[in-house]
């Protein structure tokens, strides 16, 4: 018996709105951070605008993966396109790392070699770079479910640290003239950076493999099943995620010998509990009537069974 459930997520239109006006928004501005790093000599200013340009790459790749997400399933694609978003996380995490060895880098050089800079300029600069960055933080964070728009959130939020720690730097400087500040702000930024990033790497690299949900239990979700009255045992049980926050799962149940229009209260049941307490939605469930024995091979040998083959929708 398979119960298809339709659940998706609402903010695919709201999500892209703020995503586009967001790359427009730093797109610009990284033409004015590259600008002032020039006129100011700032070689900080000058790789923040290239951290900027990797976040509108990020929210590029976050469109996409909105786009992706919002359409609907086709006959080549019968889930829809939910794995276009964790795919974009996961490419855009991918260029968080390498965006940090790029930081590494410049820092270490600038530790060998500290240049004096226009503190002025470099403060004012990030200061607008702190006001864009946290504006976009807030409007993506009110879609902040999705791994996707999470990953591009990271991507702003590390970009105003990079802001903060170049005011922060360019004070020091100012005060005490020790140019190395700057670089070392630079290498705990990086540090921050690669440890989100590693966590969205894994995240979507689980979801691509199938891996269970982040948060759930196999045996916990067995055992809710196992509790439905006319139940009397769950095996083969499989829950994976389409996308970032839409989970599937199919299981055999073995229930006692009964008509299908009887069972249709325990497949009820059961979508109710796993909607519920699991949030999974996408539901394909076949009832067994007799406990069927294992072969040697680990296959089912034949055995009186009696699949009810009705479809049973419910929606969201």
């Amino acid at each position: 018996m398979h119960a298809h459930g339709h659940h998706h997520g609402h903010h695919h239109h709201g999500s892209g709105n703020v995503l586009k006006w967001s790359f427009a928004a730093t797109l610009l501005f990284v033409a004015v951070q590259f600008a002032a790093g020039l006129q100011s000599g700032s070689l900080a200013l000058m790789s923040d605008a290239g951290h900027n340009l990797t976040d509108a790459i990020a929210l590029a790749l976050a469109m996409f993966g909105v786009y992706l997400q919002g359409k609907p399933a086709d006959e080549s694609r019968t889930f829809g396109y939910h794995r276009g978003g964790v795919l974009a996380a996961f490419v855009n995490a991918l260029t968080l790392l390498v965006l940090s060895a790029y930081l590494f880098y410049e820092s270490y050089e600038r530790l060998r070699s500290p240049r004096a800079v226009d503190e002025q300029l470099m403060i004012w600069t990030a200061g607008l770079g702190i006001l864009l960055n946290v504006g976009i933080l807030v409007s993506l964070r009110r879609h902040g479910s999705d791994i996707n728009i999470r990953a591009a959130s990271i991507h702003m939020l590390g970009d105003a640290l990079g802001s903060v720690a170049i005011i922060v730097g360019a004070v020091a400087m100012h005060y005490t003239g020790w140019l190395t500040i700057d670089p070392v702000l630079s290498i705990l930024i990086g540090g921050l950076i690669v440890w989100s990033a590693v966590d969205i790497v894994r995240e979507s690299m689980n979801i691509l493999l199938e891996g269970l949900p982040r948060g759930l239990q196999l045996q916990a979700v067995s055992q809710a099943m196992r509790e439905v009255p006319g139940v009397l045992d769950v095996h083969d049980v499989h829950v994976w995620s389409l996308g970032s926050s839409a989970h599937a799962l199919s299981c055999h149940a073995l229930i006692e010998d009964m008509p299908p229009s009887e069972s249709n209260c325990i497949l009820k049941d059961l979508n109710r509990i796993l909607g519920e307490r699991f949030h999974i939605h996408h539901t394909t469930i076949q009832f067994e009537h007799t406990r069927c024995e294992l072969s040697h091979t680990g296959c089912y040998v034949s055995c009186s069974q009696t699949h009810d083959l009705q479809h049973h929708h419910h929606t969201h």
